[in-house]
């Protein structure tokens, strides 16, 4: 019992320690060049399809909500008739 509680103290001061494993690389610089390029594509398109598709599915939702939006205040201010 006690040797498993002593094997994840030493655990938990490993994973809080300050010294890391591995080093990092640094992508700001390549990121940058990327961004920066001057190649004709909107710069919230340059990150690739993902910023692609995050586009298309904010406009898309977008498009909708003010389609919604259109049709709710139409059937507000045209209420239906009582029979």
């Amino acid at each position: 019992m006690f040797r498993h509680l002593r094997t994840l103290q030493q655990l938990s001061r490993r994973t809080l320690s300050s010294t890391a494993p591995r080093q990092l690389e640094n992508k700001v610089p390549h990121n940058q060049k990327l961004f920066q390029e001057d190649n004709g594509v909107p710069v919230h398109l340059k990150g690739g399809a993902t910023d692609a598709l995050l586009y298309r599915a904010t406009m898309a939702l977008t498009v909708f909500g003010c389609g919604y939006v259109l049709y709710t205040l139409i059937n507000a201010a045209l209420p239906k008739k009582k029979d």
